[in-house]
């Protein structure tokens, strides 16, 4: 149930059940499950519709909504994204993320910041959500190719769309969702002005795809390079604290 309480003294029930499928996606699983029928049931092609009627489920799999446990704490950054870690580096920020907003809220600047870029492959969950707390402040949608997501120069070259938001100390953060080779559609479910919590819902981008994440100064990741992380539930950074992380990889 979304928003009930979980802690570690045993409030909160333990179930299990397939997570359930994000309204935006339901369009697509029917349209994949009419055509496998039809194959099946009108052109009595079992050596297509069969495989047609198992894609149907991974179509509904690829929409999959799974409830998220946020962690509660004010400096805490969460991970937007489900996948994998494939860059952490120095760069400066995107233009459309640096001036400050029309209603007064800040950019993040020229200075350059550290960004973290999390690859979505089809089989993680595509519900990007909220970093922090705060206030929406811009969003901007930029048309561009659709090379792999996972290289560098996606960040600057594929269809993507940045996204301001600015907590009630003045911090303020951004985050740019990434459409790749197969994504084809970045859907926002925030607008400028939106309050949102750390953890929230705030989009989704279909088929594969990347989100990088752009630090505040003075802030260091606490995830590493090839670590997989967790929409909603991995802490990105702590907001203010700096240090060197290590790790070694089992």
């Amino acid at each position: 149930m979304a928003g009930e309480l979980r802690d570690n003294r045993g409030r909160g029930d333990a179930e299990w059940g397939f997570p359930p499928i994000h309204p935006e996606g339901r369009k697509f699983g029917m349209i994949a499950v009419a055509i496998a029928l039809a194959v099946l049931l009108i052109f009595d092609w079992g050596w297509l519709g069969w495989p047609l009627l198992l894609l149907s489920a991974g179509v509904f799999a690829f929409f999959r909504d799974p409830e998220r446990v946020v962690p509660q704490g004010q400096q805490l950054m969460v991970s937007p994204a489900d996948g994998l870690v494939t860059l952490i580096s120095q760069v400066t920020p995107p233009v459309e993320l640096q001036g400050a907003t029309e209603d007064g809220g800040r950019g993040l600047g020229k200075e350059p910041v550290t960004r973290i870029s999390i690859f979505m492959s089809v089989f993680d969950v595509h519900v990007n959500r909220s970093p922090i707390s705060g206030t929406i402040r811009r969003i901007v949608y930029i048309p561009g190719t659709f090379m792999n997501a996972d290289l560098d120069k996606a960040s600057e070259e594929n269809e993507r769309q940045h996204v301001l938001i600015e907590r009630g100390d003045g911090t303020a953060i951004g985050f740019t969702q990434i459409a790749g080779m197969v994504a084809r559609r970045i859907v926002p479910f925030v607008k400028p002005g939106d309050i949102v919590a750390a953890g929230q819902r705030v989009g989704l981008i279909r088929f594969g795809s990347r989100v990088d994440v752009y630090l505040p100064a003075g802030t260091e990741p606490k995830v590493l390079l090839g670590q997989r992380v967790i929409a909603g539930e991995t802490v990105l950074a702590e907001i203010g604290t700096v240090g060197l992380l290590e790790g070694v990889s089992q």
